[in-house]
């Protein structure tokens, strides 16, 4: 039955927001300046209701435990470089107050996971294939991971729908079969200039949830994280608005409880994505809904992700 009302929940909303989107072409919003004016979309976010329902949800916001993570990328370019690295951020990831994980490349998994055993420092693969083996030349499976230590793995990075077109479809079946093969994936979603300019974001954020989580269970959930990545702002020095930032992880909560529950919507972390930096991260993580950071190029600086692994939240509830 849960299934059944899930399954016909993600439809509706689905449509929903496809039906917006399709609406949005004959009526286009005026394009907005990136870092000073909200969406339409994210206004219904900051209705009186809404902030009400989050001063309700300070309990669940003080029991999901933070989660900040490093995305290594296609770096650094030898192994030597790698264990270096991986040597220092052990040693600063032991005064992080949460969960902390770094995805490396493929050729550095089992190393980096062999150096962390018995820290608090956890890793990810950076991809996965659907299968387990077989005539996939180039791919890596669960099983694999799995094998060498990996304990996460990213799913549907803006970088693997850009760059190697990476499907929604795809997507979703990496994430069930991630879960599968007991692995953590870390779902990626984010809207890019274009659609964050027209009041698009909230909406393409609610199309990819619902495509990526289909036939995922509730019990599943718990093993899920969702990472908010605005496409605009990742690697490009633009800077999400922590506001900003924070109306749309609160949109995503309230598509989770629709899709699901609403323990499961108190319970699944959101990290945001886009250009971390040790100046912005005690902002973003003083948000209520924003749970941790998926970090791109900092995660590189030793120095520079530590700070960001031990932020300081600031600012006060909306």
């Amino acid at each position: 039955l849960f299934e059944t009302m899930v399954a016909s929940s993600k439809s509706a909303l689905l449509l929903g927001a496809a039906a917006a989107i399709g609406l949005s072409e004959a009526f286009s919003p005026a394009p907005m300046a990136l870092g000073h004016a909200r969406s339409a979309s994210l206004a219904a976010s900051s209705s009186p209701a809404l902030r009400a329902e989050r001063s309700g949800l300070a309990a669940a916001t003080m029991a999901r435990e933070s989660f900040v993570a490093g995305n290594w990328k296609c770096n650094p370019e030898s192994v030597g470089e790698a264990k270096s690295l991986a040597t220092a951020v052990i040693a600063e990831a032991a005064t992080a107050p949460g969960q902390v994980a770094i995805f490396v490349p493929h050729p550095y998994v089992a190393l980096v996971a062999g150096m962390a055993k018995g820290t608090n420092l956890e890793v990810g693969g950076q991809n996965m294939y659907i299968k387990d083996s077989g005539a996939f030349t180039g791919s890596i499976s669960g099983p694999m991971l799995k094998s060498v230590g990996a304990q996460h793995v990213l799913v549907g990075h803006s970088e693997r729908r850009a760059t190697f077109g990476a499907s929604d479809e795809l997507i979703n079946e990496q994430v069930l079969k991630a879960l599968s093969d007991g692995l953590k994936p870390l779902l990626c979603i984010g809207e890019t200039k274009e659609e964050y300019e027209s009041g698009l974001n909230t909406k393409i954020c609610a199309v990819q949830i619902a495509k990526g989580l289909k036939g995922v269970s509730k019990s599943q959930m718990k093993d899920v994280t969702i990472a908010y990545e605005p496409v605009w702002a990742i690697g490009t020095g633009l800077v999400c608005d922590a506001s900003v930032a924070q109306d749309v992880h609160a949109s995503i909560r309230s598509f989770l409880k629709e899709l699901y529950d609403e323990e499961v919507a108190d319970s699944v972390r959101i990290q945001y994505g886009g250009s971390v930096t040790p100046e912005s991260v005690d902002e973003l993580m003083g948000k209520p809904d924003i749970d941790g950071c998926l970090v791109g190029g900092a995660s590189l600086d030793a120095a520079k992700f530590q700070r960001i692994m031990n932020y300081e939240p600031v600012g006060a509830c909306p």
